[in-house]
């Protein structure tokens, strides 16, 4: 979420349990409050709660993230005092006009990323052209969502898949400029794949990064490097460190 609505020129102020939110909110006076209803020490009920009896925070629109879908949390989430909610998992393409609906309109972003966070990626290493895409492999679409958030306001087309069949039948039709694959997999694994892709003599030469949510060893590094992964990538991985990798895996090829 705070990478989507940066890329689109918003100001992200980012708490990680419901007390720390009460408190930035009181601090700083937020134009809107974004807020998970699972939280630590204060859950989101609580925070809104704490939000409407404020005098100082009770104006500012506050917005439920959540993963509820059960019949009957709309109005329980209205009547705690929320404007409304996005559900979860996010999609990428929706979330930050969603936001924006609960915003005054002279703070719209517009449809497309700030400019400024263009002319910022100009001086850095070179973001993609419209058009590059890559073929993103993770059994969770939590993972997938992450990946589609950091890459495509950037430009990057991303082909999501959550299996090595369904990952192999789309990089032989849309033979992608970069193949990014989790390493532990149901079934096959992320070995497996890589070893596919590089015995097959249409999709060898496409870039690879393996990522892995186990913690950085040597002998997982040694393994990918040796079947012809570009890169090894270990989560918890900050969203720029995963674009700055794609961005040299790509100049790489060149």
């Amino acid at each position: 979420m705070t990478y989507l609505l940066e890329a689109f020129g918003h100001t992200v102020l980012k708490a990680m349990d419901g007390e720390e939110g009460v408190q930035l909110a009181a601090s700083e006076k937020p134009d809107l409050i974004l807020c998970d209803l699972q939280l630590p020490k204060l859950d989101g009920f609580e925070v809104a709660d704490r939000i409407r009896k404020s005098p100082q925070l009770s104006h500012i629109p506050l917005v439920a993230v959540t993963a509820y879908a059960m019949r009957g949390d709309h109005d329980r989430v209205l009547a705690a005092g929320f404007k409304g909610y996005i559900s979860k998992p996010i999609v990428p393409e929706e979330f930050v006009s969603q936001a924006e609906e609960f915003l005054r309109a002279d703070l719209h972003s517009g449809t497309q990323p700030a400019t400024n966070v263009h002319q910022q990626a100009e001086s850095e290493p070179k973001r993609a052209s419209t058009g590059t895409t890559i073929l993103a492999l993770d059994d969770r679409p939590v993972n997938l969502t992450l990946v589609r958030s950091t890459l495509e306001p950037f430009g990057y087309k991303v082909f999501p898949v959550q299996t090595v069949k369904e990952a192999l039948i789309v990089a032989r039709r849309e033979h992608p400029d970069l193949i990014l694959s989790d390493l532990h997999l149901p079934e096959v694994g992320g070995f497996e794949f890589l070893r596919a892709v590089k015995e097959d003599p249409e999709l060898k030469a496409i870039p690879f990064i393996l990522m892995s949510s186990t913690a950085s060893d040597e002998g997982t590094l040694a393994e990918g490097v040796a079947l012809g992964a570009a890169r090894v990538l270990f989560r918890p991985v900050e969203p720029e460190m995963l674009l700055r990798g794609v961005e040299s895996c790509l100049a790489e090829r060149k």
